[in-house]
């Protein structure tokens, strides 16, 4: 999430108020009906809402309370029967976690009121709000509205619910009217208001209307840097180039560059990257044009761009776009960018310079991870490096990461072509250790082992299979009793057999009484 976000409204309906008076007595909730049906159920898709299914930690009281109202037909007389006494808290909890069933939340609202001596929370009453309008119950939501308003409970964070919940069932002629609600509902009609406003239409890709709406009202209220770069996210997030344009230059004109408006920088770049093949091209002009002013993007463009270098092995643009906004700007490389860069030069088969990112990563607190690894892996494999294999296979277990099936099955295939049988047994320990060995590379292993006069080594790693349950397939068992029968030593083969036979028949029982 863009760094402007943390300066506007929270999604969740928030603890915050411009109360009149402190935390008093809240308005009855028995003048709040429970909500009959929805608004235009037709025209908008119902969204998916969490419940008390989704958090397994969740206190017993709560979760029987949730399961009242997922399944009861008369709510309040059962909540009576259960004798559970609750806090203030436990019912923003149940709240939260019934927006799919809004007129049992309701009835639970109106209830709990007894428990809390009738002073509700402004954040519960927020949730209400919240629920309510969420689920299209639109008449219900501004009773709320006017039942908290009476009591002086009203804030901010309402409002910001409620032009969420207009701009998601797509009615942004309601937000806007609801905007021009605030003022009645003493909220002052400010820039923090309008970014509120402008944030909830453009996450719905509403962003052209929250950009007319900017346009007819900025005289009135002036918007501030936080107003473009959440215009500037909306077309990024819509792909909508030209609208970028058209803000961006505006915002450089209304209000200057500021070093400090990086996620607006972020966003404009990242949009023109994705437009066409002449993307990167292009932003890559307004980058330098940037720098010329003193400003620089993020992390969020830093990381799309490489991605792109990665995507065209273009080495010289991610060098240096590594070397002019890497650890400039509060930039510092975390795993995902030494992954994109490493990625890049395996690619190109430069793996001295993917093992140089890959060693410093750590000095910056960066530190590898199961991709960074198998990235590097690959290319090894692919190069034929019989001896670096191994010793990132170790290194790479070492640090509690375990290597996929894939990549050891192509290590192992690679190794006994080379006939490098040393690290091909130092790799099958690394899988069978890990329980990553598969049925058909086991299978190849021994019998390649048996082909290069390796029996003993066969015989042990057959048992082995056996012991992980791994299934000898019969050409497997075939070369074994061939290749002992040669030397005199059918016993060996007899007692592989007959452990073979009994792990099958066990194995087959179980699942039998299973």
């Amino acid at each position: 999430m863009s760094s402007h976000r943390k300066r506007l409204i929270a999604d969740e309906p928030s603890r915050s108020t411009y109360a009149k008076r402190p935390h008093e007595r809240s308005p009855s909730p028995s003048r709040l009906a429970a909500p009959a049906t929805a608004v235009d159920p037709a025209n908008t898709s119902r969204p998916s809402f969490p419940s008390h299914l989704d958090v397994p930690d969740l206190s017993s009281k709560v979760r029987r309370i949730c399961e009242i109202l997922a399944s009861s037909p008369a709510v309040e007389a059962d909540l009576d029967k259960s004798g559970i006494r609750i806090s203030a808290d436990d019912v923003e909890e149940v709240l939260k976690l019934s927006y799919s069933h809004p007129g049992a939340a309701v009835k639970f609202f109106r209830w709990s009121g007894t428990w809390v001596q009738n002073r509700h929370s402004p954040y519960s009453w927020n949730l209400v709000v919240d629920l309510l309008g969420k689920n299209l119950l639109f008449e219900a939501m501004w009773d709320a509205v006017r039942s908290m308003h009476s009591e002086g409970f009203i804030s901010l964070a309402t409002f910001a619910s409620i032009f969420s919940s207009f701009a998601a069932a797509g009615r942004p002629a309601d937000a806007l009217a609801a905007f021009d609600a605030l003022a009645p509902h003493g909220i002052p009609q400010d820039t923090a208001a309008l970014n509120s406003l402008l944030s909830a239409l453009s996450r719905e890709n509403l962003t052209s209307a929250a950009l007319d709406y900017l346009r007819r009202i900025r005289v009135r209220i002036p918007p501030d840097s936080d107003s473009y770069a959440i215009l500037l996210e909306g077309f990024e997030n819509e792909r909508n180039h030209r609208s970028a344009h058209e803000v961006f230059n505006e915002m450089v004109l209304r209000i200057g560059w500021n070093p400090a408006n990086v996620p607006a920088y972020d966003s404009f770049l990242n949009t023109l990257l994705s437009h066409g093949p002449n993307g990167f091209d292009e932003a890559l002009r307004w980058l330098y044009k940037m720098k010329e002013n003193g400003c620089l993007p993020g992390m969020k463009f830093i990381r799309s761009a490489i991605d792109e270098c990665a995507k065209v092995g273009d080495v010289r643009a991610a060098i240096l776009l590594w070397d002019s906004l890497v650890g400039k700007n509060g930039c510092q490389p975390d795993t995902e960018l030494y992954n994109s860069m490493i990625s890049l030069y395996c690619q190109q088969n430069q793996l001295d310079v993917a093992y140089e990112f890959l060693d410093e990563m750590v000095f910056h607190g960066a530190f590898p991870d199961s991709k960074t690894y198998g990235l590097i892996l690959k290319s090894l494999i692919k190069s034929k490096k019989l001896l670096e294999i191994h010793v990132l296979l170790m290194e790479m277990v070492k640090n509690e990461f375990v290597p996929s099936p894939s990549i050891c099955d192509s290590a192992m295939t690679l190794l006994m072509d080379s006939k490098d049988w040393d690290t091909a047994l130092k790799v099958w320990k690394i899988m069978i250790t890990n329980e990553i060995a598969g049925e058909e590379i086991g299978n190849s292993f021994i019998v390649y082992l048996c082909y290069n006069k390796r029996l003993p080594e066969a015989c042990k790693y057959a048992e082995d299979m056996i012991d992980s349950g791994i299934k000898l397939q019969s050409s497997t068992l075939s070369k074994l009793r061939s290749s002992l029968q040669q030397l005199g030593k059918s016993f060996i083969y007899d007692n592989i057999l007959s452990k073979w036979k009994k792990v099958t028949s066990d194995r087959n029982l179980s699942n039998f009484v299973l």
